[in-house]
Formats: structure tokens, sequence, C-alpha cells
């Protein structure tokens, strides 16, 4: 019988982190975690002595980070956007996904993520039959949902759940603010790179418009959505697209660019779609159209994401191992 032995670090708040918190207690499976520190997201990590493992030991990542002394490891891939960043940038990660994590893939016979965008995506990088590429899907916190508090603190407003990444495009929104003088914008971002957003919007004179905020609970969150006028979401990549998820699950509708597939797949016509991923003037409207209309939206079918099937799927996935 197979033993799985899965690698927790992952866990956290937002994207893979709230993936694996959200998906291994949920795993039919019983398991053992490895017990490893550090970051699993250092490409140095791949090469790590691990603790003593069984021939019939299979060993789960909730995230991207691949272990090359593991007999066979089954990880979930969100999305390639490391594979798709500008040079010198790029370098390292394709280097680590060409080594380890291909390697780790195509061992495994099976790679797991949560979207079919991504799944394409995969398919196309490893181009190989062989491997099995399983949409697991994604789930939504039962914290998000149209009742309950809204908090109107900051108000009129439109809200931004990310970071500071360059795909996360969140300057254009920064910089539609100018032209945008009606609009407030309420920002959740890591700590750490709370002081760059604050200075940015001083920069761009927005700066009393802008309300900055970390480490907030799932709980807060959905009382800021519920909020919130619109969401902002104007990602060039995404592998799934989580705060939209929970935007609409609020009852929000999301301010999006079009030519972001995933969370073009998860927001449909529950917002406003913006043709122009950098075109600062139409974002200022479809900002300020978000902040005067007032509109909400039907949020997703119950159970069409649901961390219950993905932790079904995954186990799955893991028992056929």
């Amino acid at each position: 019988m197979t033993r799985i032995r899965v690698d927790d670090r992952y866990r956290g708040a937002h994207g893979i982190g709230r993936y694996a918190s959200e998906v291994l207690p949920r795993l039919a499976l019983t398991w053992q975690p490895l017990g490893l520190g550090g970051s699993p997201y250092t490409p140095l990590d791949a090469f790590r002595p691990l603790p003593a493992l069984g021939r019939d030991e299979l060993v789960y990542s909730p995230g991207y980070g691949a272990l090359t002394r593991a007999r066979r490891q089954i990880l979930t891939i969100h999305d390639l956007i490391q594979l798709q960043l500008p040079w010198p940038g790029r370098a390292k990660f394709s280097a680590y996904y060409a080594g380890p994590v291909r390697h780790a893939v195509r061992k495994a016979g099976v790679v797991l993520t949560v979207s079919e965008t991504s799944a394409r995506a995969i398919r196309e990088w490893l181009r190989d039959d062989a491997v099995e590429v399983v949409n697991a899907g994604n789930g939504c916190s039962d914290a998000f949902r149209p009742d309950g508090a809204a908090e109107t603190s900051v108000d009129p407003h439109l809200l931004f759940v990310g970071n500071m990444r360059r795909h996360k495009n969140l300057d254009v929104v920064l910089r539609a603010l100018v032209a945008a003088p009606a609009v407030r914008l309420a920002a959740v971002i890591p700590e750490p790179e709370a002081p760059a957003v604050r200075s940015r919007a001083a920069a761009l004179g927005v700066g009393a418009r802008v309300t900055v905020l970390h480490g907030i609970d799932d709980d807060r969150l959905a009382a800021l959505y519920r909020g919130a006028a619109a969401t902002v979401m104007p990602s060039t990549l995404e592998g799934f697209g989580l705060p939209a998820l929970e935007s609409i699950s609020c009852g929000v509708p999301v301010v999006y660019w079009r030519g972001c597939e995933a969370v073009a797949e998860i927001v449909g016509d529950r917002g406003w779609a913006v043709d122009g991923a950098h075109d600062v003037d139409e974002w200022a409207t479809a900002l300020e159209t978000a902040v005067s209309t007032g509109r909400r939206v039907e949020p997703p079918p119950v159970g069409v994401y649901d961390w219950h099937s993905v932790g079904a799927a995954v186990s799955d996935v893991l028992d056929a191992g």
C-alpha cells in the first residue's frame, strides 16, 4: 500500500498557501508531513536531503517545489507565470522548470493543476503525452458569500487583493486614479510590500485615496469585498485568479483585463472587461463606472468552486499513485 508524505510548508493566506491550507485537511488519505524546514520556493531547495523514505512512499507537494531526491513526487503546478517573466529574471526559472520540475513530473507520470487555462499551458510546456495533466480545480472559502458584514470605512472604494509583481499590474490602477478623482482604492498587499505601494501612490499624488492593508483574515477580507463597489484585478497573467472568485462569491463585480484568460473564465459577465492592459485612460473610465453604478452580481452556482471537491480530486490522483 502506498504511503503518502506531504511537503506541508506551503500553508499561508493566499495563492498556493491558501490552496495548501484548504486542501491538505480535506485529503481522504492518511498522510504524514515530510517535516522539512526552510522555503520550498528556492531553486536550491530541490536538492536538499530528505528524511529516509520507503520504496512505497509517495511525496505530494501542493506547490511546484520539486524534490529531486524523492523516488516519486506528485506536484500541483498552479501556473507557469514564472516562465513568462522578462529576461534576465526568467533565466533561473527556465533552468529550474526544465530540470527538477520536468524531471519530477515525467517520473510521476501525472501532474495536478487548478484550471483549464493552466492545464493547457502545462501540456504545451511538457510536450509529453505520457504525462497526465489533471485539473483538480480550485475552491473558495465559506467566508466569501453575499450575506454578512460589509466594511465601508473607505467608501465608496474599489478593492485590490494581490501584490506588486509585474504581472499583477497594480501600477496601471494607481496611475488610473490620477484621472479618476472620485475613486478610492483599498489594497490588500503583503506587509513587506506595503511601503512601496504607499510610496508609489504618494509619488503619483493619489496617496490620500489609497488605503494599504495587510495581515487580515478571511472574515475581514470578505467584509472588504462586500463593502467595495467592485474588485479590480488588472493581472496580465494568472493561473486561476482567486481574488476574482472571492469577489463574485461575495456578489461584487470585478474590473479586469479581457486578455487574462483565467480571470475572464471566472468572471464572465459579472463585471467590466478592459481591452487595454496598460491603457490608463480606459482603466480610469472603467473604475469610475464601477464606483458609480452600485452593481451587484450573482455568485457562482453552489458546488462549482468547492474545496471538498478539490480535496477529493487530489486524493483520487494520490490514491492511484
